[in-house]
């Protein structure tokens, strides 16, 4: 068992103490610093402390990776002193300030896209395993629900459009979380975009354009959509902001909100939502583009290089993108693929090390970072406990993802909605628009291929010579301690 209080003790020492930090959050598996003086972490002492797979620079956070502990450990460095849900305020001569740089405005866009659509998995997962149950039971494989029962509509339809359809109101929210603005007026500002009177002009197709003040705009259905609303948030919390600054504070209750949409109605309607539908539909037919020209070969180079990307982060650009697709309607079969394709040989690879590992303590570890992906959906435990420790058992992992990827390419698979990210993420495979039947049995089957590739280039190849003799050493000599 993992001493969390010792693990949150030792790496607060090694970041400098409470007086350095100015900032601590975590993700699934992770402790993320922001930190007053950069220089003082020694990223490879950091890495040697017990119950630390892993520590790195990224984002301007110092990240420190834990595991699927890590909340248990966050817990305990706020009881270290890092109060206030484990913000430190700092006065202004603390923080930095922002430089306007080619890195830093693309790394400030990342974590927004990113943290504003990762905020809303939950709803996208939930609503989406609703319409795979439908699926599996419905008249598309089983035939067990019919089409016309109410339980094939409550699951296939009420609760899918439930999660899908308010889309904009909900991202609104999460925008407005990560801008600091409103959230009453981020869903709002969603709403405004789904306003049922809007959406049945667009679908009759009748009027393609209106008057908004004065002003033309397009007609348009943004229900399911990402990018306008993504678009609307930013330029909304500034309007806000303004609004708060020339507005009395007694009058702020009402005309802070009536005038701040007052101005976003019409830059909305007219310009933001429109640029961010073409933006869509841009990315959607690049993504299928890209996933029809480069056929099986782009799902394989995927499938291989796809735990690379999620290290720096680049993955989410691409997940981003390939949701945008599926909410419009089409099916991914590239980006989320080979994603999920990757996930299964990153799992095979700490399975491989613990099949050829001897020594009892490592061996059960590698068995814990392969459950923790299987059971759990992290990969970060796999990648920094397996991976680079032993460097060699990356080429597995490489290996199993472009075989599996290619295989998945060759015979078409898709991602039809967005799954899971443990074991049941092979859901997302299933046909939900009667197009591609053999896609969910093919998907699970490349999945496994990935996996078994992944662990047998591990077990064959994955270790020299150097670590199985210290591995076996470390072995016996547990043994002889246990003995004697």
């Amino acid at each position: 068992m993992a001493d969390n209080a010792q693990i949150a003790k030792d790496v607060l020492a090694a970041v400098g103490g409470k007086e350095n930090v100015t900032n601590l959050i975590h993700c699934v598996t992770r402790l993320r610093f922001s930190l007053k003086d950069e220089s003082i972490p020694d990223v490879d002492a950091i890495k040697k402390i017990p119950g630390v797979i892993g520590a790195q620079w990224s984002g301007g956070q110092f990240q420190v990776i834990i595991g699927q502990n890590v909340t248990k450990v966050y817990d305990e460095t706020l009881k270290l002193g890092i109060g206030g849900g484990g913000a430190i305020d700092v006065d202004e001569g603390d923080a930095k300030k922002f430089e306007w740089t080619p890195a830093n405005i693309g790394n400030a866009i990342l974590n927004y896209l990113s943290k504003t659509m990762v905020a809303l998995l939950p709803i996208m997962m939930g609503g989406a395993f609703f319409r795979v149950i439908a699926t599996v039971m419905g008249p598309l494989m089983f035939n067990v629900w019919a089409e016309d029962s109410q339980i094939y509509q409550l699951f296939y339809t009420w609760m899918y459009n439930a999660a899908f359809y308010f889309m904009p109101v909900y991202l609104g929210y999460s925008a407005a979380v990560q801008l600091n603005c409103s959230k009453m007026l981020g869903m709002f500002m969603g709403g405004i975009l789904i306003c049922p009177d809007l959406v049945a002009l667009a679908q009759t197709g009748e009027v393609t354009s209106m008057s908004v003040m004065g002003i033309p705009a397009p007609v348009a259905n943004y229900a399911q959509t990402v990018l306008p609303i993504i678009l609307c948030m930013p330029v909304l919390a500034q309007v806000e902001k303004l609004m708060k600054k020339i507005v009395p504070d007694m009058l702020s209750t009402v005309f802070v909100p009536f005038l701040t949409m007052l101005v976003m109605v019409p830059v909305a309607y007219c310009a933001l939502a429109p640029i961010g539908n073409w933006m869509g539909d841009l990315v959607g037919n690049a993504l299928f583009s890209f996933g029809e020209f480069g056929g099986f070969f782009a799902v394989a180079i995927i499938g291989a290089l796809w735990s690379f990307l999620v290290m720096t982060g680049m993955h989410q650009v691409l997940i981003v993108l390939a949701i945008t697709q599926i909410m419009s309607g089409v099916p991914d079969g590239a980006v989320m693929v080979g994603g999920s394709i990757a996930q299964w040989a990153t799992w095979g690879m700490a399975f491989g090390a613990f099949l050829k590992l001897q020594e009892k303590n490592e061996k059960m570890a590698q068995l814990g970072f392969a459950l923790s992906g299987i059971i759990g959906g992290v990969t970060e435990p796999e990648i920094y406990g397996t991976g680079f420790k032993y460097m060699r058992p990356l080429a597995g992992m490489v290996a199993g993802g472009f075989v599996g990827g290619a295989l998945a390419g060759i015979f078409g698979v898709k991602v039809y909605m967005m799954g899971a990210t443990n074991v049941l993420g092979v859901l997302g495979y299933v046909d939900t628009m009667g197009d591609n039947p053999n896609s969910f049995m093919m998907g699970c089957i490349a999945s496994v291929v990935a996996f078994v590739v992944s662990a047998a280039v591990v077990f064959f190849f994955g270790f020299t010579k150097e670590q199985l003799a210290e591995d076996r050493a470390a072995a016996e000599a547990a043994k002889a301690a246990k003995a004697a």
